[in-house]
């Protein structure tokens, strides 16, 4: 098994053409982009307003100094008259929505701000959740805005020190010329490490470095010329993180593995084997020609360097008599400090107050702080639309590393491959305040889970951590486990906010393996239940504790070491949260961040109401397989702004499992209003205040106990999400479905939910092959699905044909095939296997899904839609997912 060499990309609109917006009462920047043509307004094509406006606006960056622009002469400078106008312009309809009035300067800086923690945001996601102290790294810009940026950006990060290459505006292009020539070769071992492992793997890594090599010498590489660097993959058995190393012998090896687990995950498990799962050699070699690229700075008989003219920059909310240097008059070691703007060729530097920068040798500009940052932002507790944008990024940046450290930590597929968990952070009260872009079943029920610890707890102490998945007490289904941490104040008196993280554990008991059973008529018979349980006091994991728990019951857990291991992820992803939680306070202040936490659910709330103001009301009944029915209305109160979200009429709870806890019918509505806002908020408990919920009590949409509910949260969500949609008129039925697929026995668990089509609307196709609406996890990567469990995955592919025609089609559906290698239980839950995915306004239906094995011996055994079917090695599971409904007639 041979596998392409990759490299993980991660990007950011924050560039100097992301173009400048103020909706819903905040400013934001891009993710839009006005490119090179037409550019930013300041480039005379009509282009709109955008970063490198701001810094035009702030005398960042000079006209007659900059570099010229791609068809305009030297004659036509950049245009700073048409950016004050529109920044007037902006400044007088921001003044008509608010009643605020701003300085156009003020607006600029503002903007430039949020940019910078945009940009910020991204350097974070790519170091501190590979867990680098970024902190003592030097920032490294390129790019012709990197260096208006870079002393900005090191602030938010706190870095002391930034690195300007002399080429640094054209550094991409300079590098693609001085790129060496690359071959690499890569060999899979999947052995447990030992020496003769490590032996026989060297042997391989010889063989790997011999054929590299040879590649670049065929390629006129000089041999001499020529490095190939060895390295060996190293996970942790049962694990699919590998660390790739350099190769060392044994002990070497090993201790290189722990110290980099430990710094990339946080923690180390020396009791737990080591796997070598490849081996790879990657050869280098330059051509031998020499370039011409001496970018060393002579040395000047002269004084130091002098301003070429002084002009007024503004920064931190003052204009500073600034002066102006032309780089080509430094020599090795002048030194300027700020405010300077320090112009050359294909860049502007701006050296910003605080900050020093100085010329070293090889032409490189090295900036440090000489003035200590401050420790704490001033920043007002009113809302501002600067700041308004930059907290819903930093409370969304804190909910996307939390869950960065859930999956890099997490020990089963489900977790780890899958991306089947959500994290999320709350205030003291238990509101939802921001989150990852995670699992939208779960993320619009969680804070139903805090609340019921916060009014379940009398006395929550300072290191304690709580689980629960009662469905009838704030949780799901109970596969879903929420874990919830208190974030207390610096003297451990008072709780200031809860983080929280909710993974779907591959197995919590039942009936079946996987805890998805389709024939469950009872909570209990889905497994274990845990309702509000410290799991840590003081610090400490009640580990016995939690054992105890987890093998109770009539159906107990089969995998506890494995959910013990996910468990302790969830509590480690909350520790981030904390972390992170703690670093705003102390940049902010505790009363700015509470201030935030209130002002960014307002603002979700307002942008829910204008969208109320354009709705219209409407009903819709929705009938399921199993024969029960969603009913609902939607009325619109214009003059209250309000709607009346009414389950009435919806059938009575269920016999079968396809109840769903009221959480679950909660977080479909939040989906499905959040999703018509066309704007970029956490989705957050203000997204709630303007509308209320009805739905009549011992309803499949509000069941009581005992009811078994665990379709309930996976497949009735996913109806409710459709009812709305169709009542509201904007989209045909998508699969309504997840398609829910486990299988196991013992020894393995498995669970993975499977894509299909959506639905068609007024002005698109659906899309095909796609998880949709409540569900956002993914599907386990082959090799790994392959690796962990006896399973061959025989095929996946689109099934064409399957999305309902229409004046806009609906999205197609998938058929995936899974050949069974050892005996199992395997199940099926499911939806639309009987009644179509429906189309709207004359679109026709979808294609039903349908659920079959073929026997090793060739005999072919029809499933519903729910099922479990005992399989012997040989036979294949095959499901064919829905299409989605199609929008109009066709023509």
């Amino acid at each position: 098994r041979l596998r392409a060499p990759m490299m993980h990309i991660h990007t950011v609109a924050a560039g100097g053409g992301s173009v400048l917006h103020f909706e819903a009462g905040r400013f934001r920047v891009g993710p839009d982009s006005a490119g090179a043509d037409p550019g930013p307004a300041c480039y005379r094509r009509g282009g709109p307003l955008c970063v490198t406006d701001c810094n035009v606006m702030l005398g960042k960056i000079q006209p007659r100094f900059f570099p010229s622009v791609f068809g305009l002469g030297a004659d036509q400078p950049l245009d700073a008259e048409i950016v004050q106008a529109r920044f007037s312009d902006l400044a007088r309809e921001v003044e008509a929505r608010t009643g605020e009035s701003q300085t156009i300067e003020a607006m600029a800086e503002g903007f430039v701000h949020i940019a910078v923690e945009n940009m910020a945001n991204a350097i974070k996601k790519i170091s501190v959740e590979q867990g680098h102290d970024i902190t003592k790294y030097t920032l490294n810009c390129f790019g012709g805005a990197g260096g208006q940026h870079a002393c900005l950006v090191a602030d938010a990060l706190a870095m002391e020190t930034i690195l300007i290459h002399p080429m640094a505006g054209v550094l991409s292009a300079f590098g693609m010329g001085l790129a060496d020539f690359a071959a690499m070769r890569t060999h899979a071992i999947e052995a447990g490490l030992s020496d003769d492992a490590l032996t026989g793997a060297k042997q391989v890594l010889d063989t790997l470095a011999a054929s590299a090599h040879e590649e670049l010498v065929g390629q006129g590489i000089m041999a001499e010329n020529v490095q190939v660097v060895q390295k060996v993959h190293l996970r942790y058995q049962g694990t699919d993180s590998a660390l790739v190393l350099e190769y060392a012998p044994l002990k070497l090896l090993v201790a290189d593995f722990e110290l980099t687990h430990m710094k990339r995950f946080g923690f180390k498990q020396p009791e737990r084997a080591l796997i070598i799962e490849a081996v790879s050699a990657e050869a280098k070699g330059a051509t031998g020609e020499k370039t011409n690229l001496n970018l060393a700075v002579p040395a000047k008989d002269r004084p130091t360097c002098q301003a070429i003219e002084t002009v007024s920059m503004t920064s931190g909310g003052v204009a500073n008599a600034t002066p102006v240097f032309n780089l080509s008059s430094f020599s090795p070691g002048d030194e300027v400090r700020g405010p300077a703007i320090i112009c050359d060729a294909n860049a502007t530097t701006v050296v910003e107050p605080g900050w020093q920068a100085k010329l070293t040798d090889l032409g490189n500009l090295v900036l440090t702080r000489f003035v200590a940052r401050p420790a704490r932002v001033s920043v007002g507790t009113d809302a501002d639309p600067v700041m308004l944008e930059i907290f819903n990024n930093l409370f969304m940046s804190i909910a996307e590393q939390m869950g960065a450290t859930l999956a890099n930590t997490a020990h089963s597929v489900n977790i780890k491959e899958r991306l089947d968990f959500s994290c999320a952070v709350f205030d003291f009260e238990g509101n939802l305040i921001a989150n990852a872009p995670h699992m939208p079943v779960h993320l619009g029920s969680m804070g139903e889970s805090v609340k019921a610890i916060i009014e379940g707890t009398k006395h929550i102490q300072p290191g304690d951590v709580y689980a629960i998945n009662a469905p009838y007490n704030g949780g799901t289904h109970l596969p879903d486990v929420t874990v919830v941490t208190p974030v207390f104040d610096d003297a451990d008196r008072a709780v200031l906010f809860y983080v929280a993280s909710r993974g779907h554990h591959a197995d919590i008991g039942g009936i079946t393996p996987g805890s998805m059973p389709p024939g469950s008529v009872n909570v209990e018979e889905e497994g274990v239940l845990i309702d509000n349980v410290r799991i840590v006091k003081a610090g400490q994991l009640l580990e016995s504790d939690v054992r105890a728990l987890l093998a109770s019951g009539p159906y107990p857990a089969r995998n506890i070491d494995q959910n013990l291991a996910d468990l302790g992820a969830q509590i480690a992803a909350n520790k981030k949260g904390v972390l992170e939680l703690g670093r705003m306070v102390a940049h902010f202040g505790l009363d700015v961040v509470q201030a935030y936490m209130i002002h960014v659910q307002d603002n979700a709330e307002e942008t829910v109401r204008r969208v109320l103001d354009v709705l219209s009301d409407g009903s819709y009944a929705y009938e399921m397989d199993g024969g029960s029915v969603i009913q609902v209305s939607i009325h619109i109160d214009k003059a209250a702004r309000k709607a009346v979200v009414d389950f009435t009429g919806t059938s009575a709870q269920q016999k079968t499992n396809f109840n769903a806890p009221l959480p679950v019918c909660r977080a479909a509505v939040l989906y499905v209003f959040r999703t018509l806002v066309d704007d970029e908020i956490p989705l957050n408990a203000g997204c709630m205040k303007p509308i209320e919920i009805i739905a009549p009590k011992g309803s499949m949409l509000n069941p009581a106990y005992p009811a078994a509910v665990v379709a309930g949260n996976v497949e009735t969500s996913q109806c409710v999400t459709d009812a709305l949609f169709a009542a509201l008129g904007v989209m045909a039925a998508a699969q309504g479905t997840m398609n829910n697929f486990t299988f196991g026995n013992e020894t393995y668990q498995y669970y993975e939910t499977i894509c299909g089509g959506t639905g068609a609307g007024p002005d698109f196709d659906g899309q095909d092959a796609v998880q949709s609406h409540m569900t956002n996890s993914r599907l386990t990567d082959p090799e790994v699905l392959e690796w962990r469990f006896p399973v061959r995955v025989e095929s996946f592919s689109i099934r064409k044909g399957s999305g309902g025609k229409g004046l806009h089609s609906g999205g197609n559906g998938v058929v995936r095939r899974i050949r069974f290698l050892e005996t199992m239980t395997a199940s099926i839950l499911s939806n639309h296997r009987r009644i179509a995915p429906f189309g709207l306004e004359g679109g026709e239906d979808g294609a039903l899904g349908s659920n079959r094995v073929q026997r090793a011996d060739g005999q072919i055994v029809e499933l519903g839609a729910t099922a479990s079917i005992d399989l012997q090695p040989g036979d294949q599971f095959i499901i064919e997912t829905p299409g989605g409904g199609g929008f109009g007639k066709a023509k």
